[in-house]
């Protein structure tokens, strides 16, 4: 199978180096920064560039962009694209770019499919790539009515080649209300704890737990601001949320209510074992 990515950052770099360590597939890529086209190239991700030439040739596209950027090369290169091929966005948001690309596809032919890959880390590029990143994780999936059986057990296939411990189906409107709590929510927190001018001080007072709250504060602010806005209305509420509770643990301290306090502590921790996960 001949599989194109577009983008290799992160996630798109990690989709072909788990490609050519997992599959006998043959990997066409691009990318806007030239020395991630070279590293691409010398280390073996990719097997050539993807140009206007290969592009009709793809049975599967993999775009690893940004969501208005996934949109605009979609339309610009949707002439090329075999009506025999798949293509599946990786973004982090679903309503946008499936409304975006979906009568792109359905007016051209091709088979389209939004994606999701439940994987990352706190520091993109393909320097940050790995061919295991996705070893274990879900895939998620938002199929319509457009979608057949055989496209779903081809990509499963794929998925599942590749590293991958299950694919996860959604709609994108249950995926961007989803992914605004596990996701969105956590890098916004993250975001704002490390301000506290405590932060600066913390040498020698920080394990695990500071790590686990700081770590995804490292994040790529021009594409999260992007995600964060394209699901403002799911992720306005989450964030409202957390200040509803946070406002009861400040007001059971300012009050030195322990009772209200402990029953604070122990619904937070009976919901977390509720709700399950590490």
């Amino acid at each position: 199978m001949n599989v194109g990515i577009v983008g290799l950052g992160l996630i798109g770099g990690s989709m072909a180096k788990s490609i050519k360590a997992r599959t006998a597939h043959t990997v066409w890529g691009v990318d806007l920064d030239g020395e991630t086209m070279t590293m691409a190239r010398m280390c073996g991700a990719i097997d050539a560039p993807l140009t206007s030439e290969n592009l009709p040739k793809c049975d599967l596209i993999l775009v690893a962009i940004r969501p208005g950027a996934a949109i605009g090369w979609v339309r610009r290169n949707a002439d090329a694209i075999s009506k025999s091929a798949i293509l599946v966005d990786l973004c982090g948001v679903k309503r946008v770019v499936v409304e975006g690309i979906g009568p792109i596809a359905e007016q051209h032919g091709f088979a389209y499919i939004g994606g999701h890959p439940m994987a990352g880390k706190e520091r993109g590029g393909f320097t940050s790539a790995t061919d295991s990143l996705y070893v274990g994780a879900s895939m998620i999936l938002t199929p319509d009515k457009r979608t057949d059986m055989q496209l779903l057990e081809t990509l499963k296939a794929f998925f599942l080649d590749i590293g991958f411990a299950g694919l996860t189906f959604s709609d994108p409107e249950e995926h961007d209300r989803i992914i605004a709590f596990t996701s969105q929510l956590a890098h916004i927190v993250s975001s704002a704890y490390v301000k506290s001018p405590e932060a600066q001080r913390r040498r020698g007072f920080s394990a695990g737990s500071f790590q686990d709250m700081t770590r995804v504060a490292r994040l790529d602010e021009d594409m999260w601001t992007e995600l964060f806005l394209d699901d403002a209305d799911y992720l306005t509420k989450e964030v409202g949320e957390l200040i509803r509770h946070l406002t009861e643990y400040q007001e059971a301290l300012q009050t030195r209510d322990a009772e209200k306090l402990h029953a604070l502590l122990k619904d937070g921790r009976e919901k977390k074992a509720s709700a399950g996960g590490n």
